[in-house]
């Protein structure tokens, strides 16, 4: 019999907890929309606000702000697994066309998780549907 108590089961409010922890992801005002914890695979959104824009009353998103999202939503997308989140190795963008709708999802899915690393795919749409980017990292598959 283990000493350990038993693991908080893994909820969208424990997570949106987890992500509003930090003060970057509270800033970007990045939600939860869903969580599939068995397929390894999380659902973000955020919306856009004149601080995440490219250019001032451009309507269209910064790359950064993009960048941000992917990183967290492929962080938490191995977190659903540990329960924790985890420190990026690495990760990279391919920004296929402009975003310019006034929200975007990330959608992450961890494709290998082993004993040192993970690695998740994450596409970006835009509120019609559009892929907008794509990103894939690498994380450390332990919490830290």
């Amino acid at each position: 019999m283990s000493d350990k108590p038993p693991a908080a089961p893994i909820t969208v409010e424990r997570i949106q907890a987890m992500l509003d922890g930090s003060p970057f992801i509270r800033f970007c005002r990045m939600r939860v929309d869903s969580i599939d914890p068995a397929g390894g695979k999380i659902v973000l959104a955020m919306e856009l606000r004149p601080e995440l824009e490219r250019r001032e009353g451009s309507g269209q998103w910064h790359g950064g702000a993009l960048a941000g999202l992917i990183d967290t939503a492929g962080d938490f997308a191995v977190a659903l697994g540990l329960g924790a989140v985890v420190p990026t190795i690495n990760f990279r963008v391919d920004y296929l066309r402009p975003a310019m709708t006034a929200r975007l999802t990330a959608t992450a899915t961890v494709r290998r998780a082993g004993r040192t690393v993970a690695v998740v795919d994450i596409d970006v749409e835009d509120a019609e549907g559009r892929l907008v980017a794509v990103g894939r990292g690498c994380y450390a598959a332990q919490p830290g």
